[in-house]
């Protein structure tokens, strides 16, 4: 059995704040440098298992890349990733959130600039990043919990 998202407190999820999200989920993130090379990017990625990295200019969020961006921007166009620096083929500008916004906000937004991670930011400063998958996993238990609860309900075993 795959491990979940832990379980909201609240069965509405979708208009959870996204910074409950990030608090169960945790706000570690995995970034490089603009001037990084893109072999470096990917070995990054794939010493963490994840499919993206935010990408910093100093303190500054820059840009994100992503497995999708060497795929199309490198691998297709015959470049070559130790020559490759990631400023030349990352995401910019970011599309981000403020912790305030909700989980249905964040799908809202993911789905319509079709974007896979967004990272969480406030006041210049990056909190975390969420991706499609953990909105996912939030939301599946959410429903399995709410599902938990009115069997408890309908059996007669729901504390009053």
């Amino acid at each position: 059995m795959q491990a979940t998202a832990a379980i909201p407190e609240s069965s509405a999820s979708l208009t959870e704040t996204i910074s409950t999200l990030l608090r169960s989920k945790g706000n570690e993130v995995v970034s490089v440098s603009v001037d990084s090379t893109v072999f470096e990017a990917v070995e990054k990625m794939a010493e963490n298992h994840i499919g993206a990295l935010l990408v910093f200019d100093g303190n500054r969020l820059s840009g994100i890349v992503s497995e999708r961006d060497y795929a199309r921007k490198v691998i297709l166009k015959g470049r070559h990733s130790h020559d490759t620096q990631v400023r030349e083929i990352m995401s910019s500008p970011v599309h981000s959130v403020t912790p305030e916004r909700t989980v249905d906000e964040c799908l809202c937004l993911m789905t319509k600039e079709r974007i896979r991670h967004l990272p969480i930011v406030e006041n210049e400063k990056v909190l975390g990043l969420v991706s499609m998958g953990d909105l996912v996993k939030w939301i599946i238990s959410s429903q399995s919990h709410t599902i938990h609860h009115l069997q408890n309900y309908i059996a007669g075993e729901y504390p009053c």
